[in-house]
């Protein structure tokens, strides 16, 4: 048995794909007999990130509630910035607006802003390398999209880990008359996309149902109205596990289609509750899982391919139902206790 301290970093009062990872990871590692305590740091968010960084490093992970700790395990920046002698970075991700969303990112700033993100941009690289080769004893990416930028951007080399779904009681109760899409309603995310392909000739008859709320659902629900496909999306908002596990187990499938996505669990979780998912070819981590024409379609990020793929799966219960078969099978081998073998070096 090791004394685990499972690190993430986060916002106040934000909910992430990573924070359910560190609790799935911690409940993994008590399975296995491991004691694992939850260590949520401070993410102070961009123009602040020296701050971040500080607190992080000052954080001590040496022992929690007067045990002492025999490895860490961290999942994203800042959080690798802790410091132990035996140090897992499952890396999630970067600060990606001074990474791969940097073009964007400065786009979107005056000229003075761009000089002063630019400076600090090349800190955080300086530091993210330094950070990443020095005080971790050892790096995994989340996905082959995490470990290509890893090499591209820091020419730092990493083992993959995909993370298994969360520890849920996830089921099939059929193939239901409607596609899932699960997402924070952000711009990257792109639900607009699939507001858009069910407005194309060939989706009309598709319907949606959208878990999940954030800056963009708003304009969302204003483009549903524009597009005049309103009656046919359920907006959800934020449910609670036991909600999201039936709207998984009665979809006819799962839409999720973001751009250039770290890995995105809700891949795993549909494929868990027997349930093929509809993607893009760069959509990033959910590219990895999905094999196309198996367990899912990866479409071309245009409506119109998007809403071939809506209209097939709609269209045919048995190609749902084979394609949820083939994505249960996938995820059975995406277990927890594998995943411990990998992280824990103690």
């Amino acid at each position: 048995m090791a004394v685990l301290a499972i690190v993430t970093s986060s916002p106040p009062d934000t909910e992430g794909g990573h924070l359910v990872i560190a609790r799935s990871l911690v409940a993994a590692a008590r399975a296995c007999g491991h004691d694992a305590r939850l260590v949520v740091t401070p993410d102070n968010g961009i123009g602040r990130q020296i701050s971040s960084y500080l607190a992080n490093w000052h954080t001590d992970v040496s022992e929690k509630a007067g045990v002492r700790v025999d490895q860490v395990i961290s999942l994203r920046t800042p959080s690798y910035a802790v410091r132990h002698s035996a140090h897992v970075c499952w890396l999630n991700h970067t600060i990606r607006e001074y990474y791969d969303l940097w073009p964007r990112y400065r786009s979107a700033l005056s000229r003075r802003a761009r000089v002063r993100e630019a400076a600090r941009r090349a800190c955080v690289h300086v530091v993210d390398r330094w950070l990443l080769t020095r005080n971790v004893t050892r790096v995994v990416a989340q996905s082959r999209t995490i470990q290509e930028r890893l090499a591209q951007q820091l020419n730092i080399p990493s083992d993959v880990l995909w993370p298994p779904p969360p520890p849920r009681a996830y089921r099939c109760d059929g193939y239901g008359d409607y596609v899932l899409a699960i997402s924070r309603l952000t711009p990257l995310k792109r639900l607009d996309l699939l507001l858009r392909a069910m407005a194309e000739p060939a989706a009309q008859h598709v319907r949606a149902h959208i878990v999940g709320e954030g800056v963009s659902g708003p304009t969302l629900k204003k483009l549903a109205r524009s597009l005049e496909i309103a009656d046919r999306v359920t907006f959800l908002g934020r449910i609670d596990d036991d909600a999201l596990l039936s709207q998984l187990g009665k979809c006819r499938a799962v839409c999720f289609a973001p751009f250039e996505e770290d890995y995105g669990f809700v891949t795993a979780e549909a494929f868990a509750s027997g349930k093929g998912v509809i993607t893009c070819s760069d959509s990033g981590g959910p590219v990895e899982l999905v094999r196309d024409g198996e367990t899912g379609f990866v479409c071309e990020p245009t409506p119109v391919s998007v809403a071939a793929a809506l209209a097939r799966l709609t269209d045919d219960r048995g190609l749902a139902e084979r394609m949820g078969t083939a994505a249960a099978a996938q995820a059975a081998g995406m277990t927890w206790p594998a995943a411990m073998d990998r992280l824990v070096i103690v």
